[in-house]
């Protein structure tokens, strides 16, 4: 199988703990080392291969298509999918189906810095038989963004605290806001609305068993979604305490 060459990004999020700065200004182009946010998602999915990106559009979207074009400048081809209301990310996806396409595909949040292996997650993506594979740390405060836990083959055997119980040990992590989902995984998605992919799909589908599973990560990883750390990752960008490959000198 060839390596996916479709990805979304999710910037329709009205960034509440921004605010006010995502008052006249959607999330995804506040700037961070000289360009703005969604830029690095794009080019970390452009670097890889990835050759269409799908981008979600609500709150101020006319800005964020008027800044980003056609994808020119980044390698790939942008195409938008515009929602009104805002569909959460489950339902983001149902919306944008028809530009998704039926192979595997690419899905990241746009609030999240970080630079993983796309080739090696696709690997073990493929030979493990994975529904969707999850970028995933081992995180102090894991809890706070939503913790998962892992067996000793990557499977992710909980979420969100279900099952309570499982009878082995496990290993707790937190997802980093990147995964590889594929086609199949239409077929557990509502028909539409608004709903979110880790707690109405991911969820059930770990409790039943499915093929879910863990891309351990140990790099830079930093959350976009306050003011204070959206502060601290300039500082890491300026400082070269983050300077990832895909990232072209702004």
């Amino acid at each position: 199988m060839t390596f996916p060459r479709k990805g979304m990004i999710l910037a329709a999020g009205r960034g509440m703990r921004l605010r006010p700065a995502t008052d006249t200004t959607p999330k995804a182009l506040l700037e961070i080392g000289g360009g703005p946010m969604i830029e690095y998602p794009l080019r970390m999915l452009a670097a890889a291969g990835v050759e269409d990106v799908v981008i979600n559009l609500h709150h101020r979207g006319e800005r964020i298509r008027e800044a980003l074009g056609d994808g020119q400048r980044y390698g790939v081809h942008i195409h938008y999918s515009p929602e009104e209301p805002v569909l959460d990310t489950g339902g983001a996806l149902v919306h944008a189906r028809a530009l998704l396409g039926d192979e595997p595909f690419w899905l990241a949040n746009c609030d999240a810095l970080l630079d993983p292996d796309l080739h090696a997650l696709w690997q073990l993506h493929v030979e493990r038989g994975a529904l969707a594979t999850l970028v995933v740390r081992a995180d102090r405060d894991a809890e706070r963004y939503g913790a998962l836990d892992c067996d000793a083959a990557g499977r992710v055997r909980r979420m969100l605290g279900a099952p309570a119980t499982v009878g082995e040990a496990l290993e707790r992590r937190m997802f980093a806001g990147v995964h590889l989902l594929s086609p199949e995984i239409f077929a557990e998605l509502p028909a539409a609305g608004a709903f979110s992919i880790t707690r109405d799909v991911y969820r059930p589908l770990v409790e039943r068993g499915a093929p879910i599973y863990g891309f351990d990560y140990r790099g830079y990883w930093r959350d976009l979604g306050t003011a204070q750390s959206l502060q601290a990752a300039r500082y890491d960008i300026r400082y070269k305490r983050f300077a990832p490959g895909y990232r072209d000198p702004c």
